[in-house]
């Protein structure tokens, strides 16, 4: 017969056992942050939550205008809150996380893949508890935001990628009117929006029809001869296909007059930094040719870029101008945020990224990231393989071996590395080229094939083949 104290003895071992719980979990968390605030934006409303014993209502919400972010800050304030961590998607968050930098909290953007809540918890309300407490036990790491100066040139530059992408999007509306009215332009030169394509398109539109006086307007440079871009440009004109080629002429001209805008702002910025160096004499040049080609900016770019950052980046093989203003305006002129070349490749994701279980590598394959640097890097190790430098050799020597994607990230990779080391030393890049590399990779071919063969109880003697 059981008793009637029997459920209440087990109730007691219940409650005993989510004590141990507890204590066991405030020992492994411990509390690193103790003045820590979670907040979850939104487009139209925040929501913030700090620790219970600061207010009587620990989470509030925010509207998104500028007083109610003021007051948002204030009440952080009255809370005595010292960090911040936020989760937010698009670009919500930068107007408070400015305010609340200007206010000296310590704000932290956190990826909101890395702080996805556990399942049956998905609110707003939720999701800022969620987050105010994994900070609090100093769980949370922000996403790396350069100084705010240079955050302003990395508005700059991402702004005229934008207004580039724009404008090669009416080119391809020139070149759909012109296919349809049979004007096979795009054929016989390389580029439409050049000297020679943009004076034939606006003849055009001014009424000329003769093929022959069309073609007369190449320029000497063209490949192609005035007798075949002539016989290109018969075709059918139609009245509406000639209207929607002046409009994408107009729209075209309109967004390269707004990129050459842009460039005088960027020029004059980058005029207000800082220097580094006292001796504002470029280094020579490795690259013949000085003149900015394709979309690349019309002003002396590689000079302020030398003259900010103390090092002609340039001097790499591959990395241009535009490619570097592209990198600095990502990661900064301080190459203290990245303590090793590691953390630095890391977070371009162009490292290996071993994925380790049971003792086993399942995959080592660089992991997907959208990255702007990274971007600038590839490209520049593309541009690297043509050249007979000592990473063209390399590049090469990959495409060989594993193809051309991954010879462009393991280039990429490297070029990386050779930043970071100027970036840290500021010493000149010194390029020792092809013949140089090949020597080196001969020789420790040559000194594996000696160690395999003493391994296995054999002395390799080497003969020259003559």
């Amino acid at each position: 017969m059981l008793s009637d104290k029997e459920p209440l003895m087990k109730k007691n071992k219940k409650d005993q056992n989510k004590k141990r719980t507890k204590n066991k979990t405030q020992k492994i968390f411990q509390t690193v942050n103790p003045n820590a605030a979670g907040i979850d934006i939104g487009s139209e409303e925040h929501w913030v939550a700090v620790p219970e014993d600061r207010d009587e209502q620990s989470v509030r919400k925010f509207g998104c205008f500028t007083s109610d972010l003021y007051a948002l800050a204030d009440w952080l304030k009255q809370c005595n809150i010292e960090t911040v961590a936020m989760e937010s998607t698009g670009v919500y968050w930068i107007p408070l996380f400015q305010v609340l930098e200007r206010r000296g909290f310590e704000v932290k953007l956190v990826n909101a893949r890395h702080v996805k809540n556990v399942p049956g918890r998905k609110t707003d309300i939720q999701d800022c508890q969620w987050l105010q407490q994994l900070h609090t036990f100093g769980l949370l790491s922000g996403s790396f935001r350069p100084e705010d100066s240079i955050c302003v040139l990395r508005s700059y530059c991402r702004h005229r990628e934008n207004l580039i992408q724009y404008a090669s999007a009416h080119i391809q509306h020139m070149q759909k009117a012109l296919i349809q009215m049979n004007l096979q332009l795009h054929k016989v030169i390389s580029d439409i929006s050049g000297l020679t394509g943009m004076r034939i398109i606006k003849s055009i539109l001014a009424g000329e029809r003769d093929p022959l006086t069309l073609a007369k307007m190449r320029d000497p440079r063209v490949k192609n001869s005035a007798e075949i871009i002539a016989k290109a440009l018969e075709g059918d004109y139609r009245q509406e296909h000639l209207f929607a080629l002046k409009q994408a002429v107009e729209a075209y001209e309109i967004y390269q007059n707004q990129i050459r805008d842009c460039d005088r702002e960027m020029e004059a910025y980058l005029a207000k930094l800082d220097s580094k160096i006292d001796d504002e004499n470029l280094p020579p040049s490795i690259r013949k040719n000085q003149k900015p080609k394709g979309n690349a900016p019309r002003f002396n770019l590689r000079a302020h870029l030398y003259r900010i950052s103390g090092v002609d980046f340039t001097q790499i093989h591959g990395l241009d101008a535009s490619n570097v203003y592209t990198i600095l305006s990502e990661v900064g002129l301080d190459h203290n945020a990245f303590p090793t070349v590691k953390n630095f490749t890391n977070w371009l994701a162009l490292c290996p990224n071993n994925r380790i279980t049971g003792g086993k590598v399942k995959s080592s394959k660089t992991r997907k990231a959208k990255n702007r640097a990274a971007d600038a890097f590839r490209l520049a190790a593309m541009s690297a393989g043509k050249s007979s430098s000592a990473i063209g050799g390399y590049f090469r020597r990959m495409r060989s071996r594993h193809g051309g994607p991954e010879a462009i990230t393991a280039t990429a990779h490297k070029i990386a590395r050779i930043f970071y080391h100027l970036w840290r030393t500021g010493e000149p890049y010194q390029d020792h080229g092809q013949d140089y590399y090949e020597q080196k990779y001969k020789e420790r071919v040559l000194a594996n094939m000696r160690k395999k063969a003493k391994n296995l109880g054999y002395e390799i003697n080497l003969i020259p083949v003559t």
